[in-house]
């Protein structure tokens, strides 16, 4: 039932989905509502409880703040252009042409259509990788087995579609063109690699640690359309930039902290904001948190400087030791 689920939310919803809400509205704008992906994948792993939330720890303010600071600048790309900046190899690629796509002629209405399918499929393909998460605790070692299975399911649920939805039967004619490479990357790249390694990355650091990158599309998308297409790259897209690497180093920042506290054994004081501890005395005079701390380190080096003489004593005592003589044995 979950490999069903996942076939059900990745290669059939969220594909079909986002696909449609790209006819509607337009690429950059696609990329940017993507970017939402991070915020959803982390409420839903705080409802499902895959997240603890503790707003006194540093680690998960610092999740919180780079969650919104990465959407944030996701949106600032796309909602603010500002003056235009001009790149130097984007004189000598393209001089004088610009081969990006004009959406202009969209309507209202198709653009309102194409916001609420592409948040459909943000929403699908966050639920994709938290419910994720909780499979590979059954395919923890068969990652590829879980791929093979999750596209093979999708492949079959993504056929009764079609030929519910589609009645022309020319729209499976693929040649030897474009839509022959845009329908093999989708299905190799999109699909099949980026499951298995997502599942990897899901498996080692939880799925909103996966999610943290996909703001990095927005300016990989950026830079290859600058050097491919000749788009024209805007001031609010640098700063869009900076925000989303902010915030997504903000983010990883946090997650690096709490696996530190995993291996540690869970609860670690560092982390969490000092706070004003009463009726802690020494002598009748009250203690400070930074008193308290200094004690507790200078305990811990009095017992391990107590253990090392005690081994020097162990060493000495053994080399000190007579040896047995074979004939007294005897």
């Amino acid at each position: 039932m979950q490999i069903f689920v996942l076939g059900l939310l990745g290669p059939v919803i969220d594909q079909n989905f986002y696909y449609a809400g790209l006819k509607y509205t337009s690429p950059t704008f696609s990329c940017a509502m993507s970017n939402m992906l991070p915020a959803m994948t982390f409420i839903m792993a705080v409802i499902f409880r895959m997240e603890k939330i503790d707003l006194k720890k540093v680690r998960c303010q610092a999740k919180i703040a780079g969650t919104a600071l990465s959407v944030a600048g996701a949106m600032l790309m796309t909602l603010y252009k500002g003056p235009l900046v001009e790149m130097i190899w984007s004189e000598h690629i393209h001089p004088k042409k610009s081969y990006v796509t004009d959406t202009t002629g969209t309507t209202d209405k198709d653009w309102f259509k194409g916001s609420i399918l592409l948040i459909i499929a943000t929403l699908a393909w966050a639920a994709l990788f938290v419910l994720q998460s909780h499979t590979l605790k059954t395919y923890k070692n068969h990652q590829l087995s879980l791929t093979t299975l999750i596209c093979f399911m999708g492949t079959l649920q993504a056929i009764v579609v079609t030929f519910v939805m589609e009645h022309d039967m020319s729209a499976w004619q693929i040649g030897w063109d474009m839509n022959l490479l845009a329908a093999a990357y989708a299905g190799i790249v999109t699909s099949s690699i980026s499951y298995y390694v997502q599942g990897l990355v899901i498996k080692k650091r939880g799925p909103v640690f996966a999610t943290a990158f996909s703001p990095l599309m927005m300016i990989v998308v950026a830079i290859m359309g600058s050097f491919i297409l000749a788009e024209k790259i805007f001031l609010g897209g640098i700063v869009g930039s900076v925000l989303i690497v902010i915030g997504l180093y903000s983010v990883l920042w946090g997650k690096h902290k709490e696996a530190l506290d995993e291996k540690r054994g869970g609860n670690n004081s560092d982390d969490e904001i000092p706070e004003a501890i009463k009726h802690v005395t020494t002598n009748g005079n009250p203690m400070s948190t930074m008193e308290i701390v200094e004690r507790e380190e200078e305990e811990e080096e009095d017992i391990e400087s107590q253990k090392t003489e005690v081994n020097k004593l162990h060493s000495s005592l053994q080399i000190s030791k007579p040896a047995t003589n074979p004939d007294q044995k005897a």
